[in-house]
């Protein structure tokens, strides 16, 4: 099963707060801007501790910049693609 990558708000946070580029966020948690790049683009996960310095910086908590995908238990992806019998009797 392949796990489904993190989705950011970096992106947006950076704007809302002075329009702080990537290199000025990387230097303020001690990575590269490289490495915020990737972070953004959802290439790279960053380790829990750089996670909550990103975070830090915004005055968020790390589930308000950083989303998971819910994944679909086993046996519900053929259910949730059909119409339920409600559905179709209505």
């Amino acid at each position: 099963m392949t796990e489904a990558a993190l989705t950011n708000s970096i992106r947006t946070l950076r704007f809302l707060n002075g329009e702080m580029t990537q290199a000025e966020l990387g230097q303020r948690i001690g990575v590269t801007r490289q490495t915020i790049a990737a972070i953004e683009a959802g290439k790279y996960s960053p380790s829990l501790e750089a996670a909550f310095r990103i975070a830090d910086v915004f005055g968020k908590r790390v589930d308000e910049v950083f989303q998971r995908p819910t994944p679909t238990p086993p046996g519900n992806a053929a259910r949730a693609a059909t119409p339920s019998s409600d559905a179709r009797t209505q």
